[in-house]
């Protein structure tokens, strides 16, 4: 063989090595790539998780209702967590008790618009501070898996405490997902009202994290399933929670309690498909209410004679006396 034939032999294999050595130079840059990308989804994760188990406590001014009383009460949670709350009782009262629950990052505060209809209205309102918010122990917030139970607890305390002749259930945004998940379990209730309620958690927190990635539609649900399935994998590994269990619409599908659902259609916080997801578990016992040009939790504001009529007509058509 020539010396030429043996430098074009030579050639033809440095090229081969040089193409393999190429390809694997590729691949590792995919890999490293791939493994940058999903150390970023797992922090972005806990990052999200964490944010949205502790949030902000705000604390309540005082507040009082001419023609009643008010008292401080409160509770254990099954985890050893103090739970408090006001009892308002109207000194007409008419034996029938409400049980008002706020939204995330809020207070019993949130819902003293609503304990003052009802009072106005003879019914007794217990309004509390759901865990991890107000003056309310218990370190994190559950969405539901935990404050499910809570909410039979402060039913179990009324009948102890009040004997009422018929308890009620008012919610708004998480404390409407909240109430529907304690039907899961509580039968007591005569009949409840959810404003503003989400479907299931995990549905919610993929809504709320693509609402903060710029692009288009189809892209932001991408980015956001993938963000939201790892911080439900560290909720999981670092506190024991699974958030898949934070689902309204598992509660409500065999529940026999009536309950009114309100949605507002301009809500971009909580969208109205949520209640229409609801509503579609159990149309033999929930009623749908949506309520044109009103925005997240802000029914009353939309349409406040309605507003009344319908949540104080719900109540009354399902008093057990």
């Amino acid at each position: 063989m020539g010396a030429g034939a043996v430098s074009v032999l030579n050639f033809g294999r440095s090229a081969r090595v040089f193409g393999v050595m190429a390809r694997r130079g590729r691949i590792g840059w995919i890999l490293v790539g791939a493994g940058v990308g999903v150390a970023l989804f797992l922090a972005a994760g806990v990052v999200l998780c964490e944010s949205s188990v502790r949030v902000p406590k705000r604390m309540t001014p005082e507040v009082s209702f001419t023609g009643s009383s008010r008292r401080s009460v409160q509770i254990t949670a099954s985890d050893g967590a103090v739970l408090r709350a006001w009892l308002f009782t109207p000194e007409n009262s008419s034996g029938n008790y409400v049980i008002a629950l706020h939204g995330i990052s809020d207070s019993r505060g949130g819902v003293m618009g609503l304990a003052r209809l009802f009072v106005e209205n003879r019914y007794a309102v217990l309004a509390p501070d759901g865990r991890g918010h107000g003056e309310s122990g218990g370190e994190l917030v559950t969405y539901g898996v935990r404050e499910a139970d809570d909410v039979h607890r402060w039913v179990d305390w009324l009948m102890d405490s009040e004997h009422p002749r018929n308890v009620y259930g008012m919610g708004e945004s998480l404390g409407a997902a909240v109430l529907l998940q304690s039907l899961g379990r509580e039968r007591r209730f005569s009949a409840v009202v959810a404003e503003c309620p989400f479907a299931n958690f995990e549905r919610v927190a993929e809504d709320r994290v693509a609402q903060r990635i710029p692009g288009d539609l189809f892209l932001r649900r991408a980015l956001a399933i993938p963000m939201v399935w790892s911080g439900f994998l560290y909720a999981r590994v670092r506190y024991g929670l699974d958030f898949r269990d934070a689902s309204p619409e598992a509660a409500v599908a065999h529940s026999e309690t009536p309950m009114l659902l309100i949605h507002g259609l301009a809500d971009t916080n909580i969208y109205p498909g949520h209640s229409k997801i609801l509503a579609g578990r159990n149309r033999r016992s929930i009623s749908l209410w949506l309520v044109p040009g009103a925005r997240h939790t802000a029914a009353y504001d939309a349409a406040p004679l309605e507003f009344r009529t319908r949540v104080l007509g719900w109540f009354a058509a399902h008093r057990h006396d």
